[in-house]
């Protein structure tokens, strides 16, 4: 059964879902954009049986507060902070983490800080290397070159329904296996009053990411963590390349190339679930 929750961190009402025994492995798991822990909920009930499982909001997302960007850094710095300090708060210090889209930069910064933290790295569509980066980056690519009304301009149409439904259906195998929940659902929290504003943030600092490569890398190839890849290879913003990079760093890296598109929960669902019940027994410490 999971369990919807409520926190203060560092001031912000932070949500959270959180399933299975707490004495059981525990997988923390970072959500993606335009996304929320939501992207989570069936895959949390598929593991509960054997896994303790935890998977925040960030502040903006979901429903975790939206602070005012005059009250509130907007940068994935800050959004790992909060996750660092949302994982103090729960006294959680030995875990698995999955990453997802926005959830590699949050939570390759918390792996990178904390090492000790990891015990394995699941990592779906959430990149760690130039190459992953398709030519769908190229409005964003120019937003940071140079912030102007005219850059900015392209950038503001990833607020839009239309491409909050690409999202979730370009790259899949049909569009009526996706349920229309899931952009139904990110589209009222982007629409939120204080939103439109934090996401340009976001959107403007994503920069920060590439620069923070090297030391991710650095940390793969220093810590070998246990990682396996299942990665929607059909996704139109991270390509399959990306996925393929990890190797490089990390010597026994498991990559699976997935039929689908950017949330590949949502057709491989089974699939990845599957791939996890295999894979962290044969690497971890186990219970």
């Amino acid at each position: 059964m999971t369990t919807y929750n409520n926190i203060s961190i560092d001031g912000l009402n932070i949500f959270y879902r959180e399933a299975g025994a707490k004495d059981k492995p525990t997988i923390v798991l970072l959500h993606g954009y335009p996304a929320s822990s939501h992207m989570y909920r069936d895959l949390m009930n598929e593991l509960s049986d054997q896994f303790h499982l935890i998977a925040p909001d960030y502040p903006g997302f979901g429903n975790s507060e939206t602070p005012a960007i005059d009250k509130f850094e907007y940068s994935f710095d800050r959004l790992a902070e909060i996750t660092e300090h949302f994982l103090q708060a729960l006294g959680l210090n030995r875990f698995s983490l999955y990453v997802q889209d926005y959830g590699a930069p949050v939570g390759f910064r918390i792996a990178s800080q904390h090492p000790d933290w990891i015990q394995a790295l699941i990592v779906q569509n959430g990149n760690a290397y130039e190459e992953g980066l398709t030519p769908a980056w190229q409005a964003f690519r120019d937003l940071w070159s140079d912030r102007s009304e005219a850059t900015e301009a392209p950038v503001r149409g990833f607020l839009t329904r239309d491409t909050t439904v690409f999202f979730y259906t370009a790259g899949t195998k049909s569009a009526q296996n996706i349920n229309p929940d899931n952009w139904n659902l990110d589209q009222s929290f982007l629409d939120r009053p204080e939103n439109a504003a934090a996401q340009m943030e976001l959107f403007y600092n994503y920069r920060a990411n590439l620069d923070r490569y090297p030391q991710w890398h650095e940390y793969f190839r220093t810590h070998q963590p246990p990682t396996l890849i299942v990665w929607g290879k059909n996704d139109p913003f991270f390509g399959p390349e990306g996925a393929n990079a990890f190797k490089r760093d990390l010597k026994n890296a498991e990559v699976h190339l997935l039929d689908t598109g950017h949330f590949a929960l949502d057709e491989e669902g089974e699939a990845i679930a599957s791939h996890i019940r295999r894979f962290l027994p044969a690497n971890i410490a186990f219970q």
